[in-house]
């Protein structure tokens, strides 16, 4: 349960939870603003056979600044809506921060 200020994250020790509301097929992938208790982001893959949701945990990898493997989806692999975790990432995206 999300119970927080900022609802669409949240840290457990050193991993940071997001919820997340992806859009697929977008014309870029990036990170656009919190919309309620998910932060949106769009991403260019389209949401087939699993393609999507690789897409989006190479993105989130390479823009927390960890490897592919410290990215974790716990929820939403068949939905727009996810949970993500990211173990102890090494830097926070400048959307991310701004909002």
């Amino acid at each position: 349960m999300r119970n927080d200020a900022t609802s669409w994250y949240r840290w457990e020790q050193r991993d940071l939870l997001l919820y997340l509301r992806v859009q697929p097929r977008a014309s870029q992938d990036e990170f656009v603003a919190p919309q309620g208790d998910y932060f949106k982001v769009r991403i260019t893959a389209p949401p087939l056979e699993g393609k999507g949701n690789a897409h989006l945990l190479r993105f989130l990898a390479k823009s927390f600044g960890v490897s592919r493997s410290k990215v974790i989806l716990e929820s939403g692999a068949n939905s727009r809506t996810k949970g993500v975790r990211i173990q102890d990432p090494k830097k926070i995206p400048v959307p991310v921060v701004d909002t």
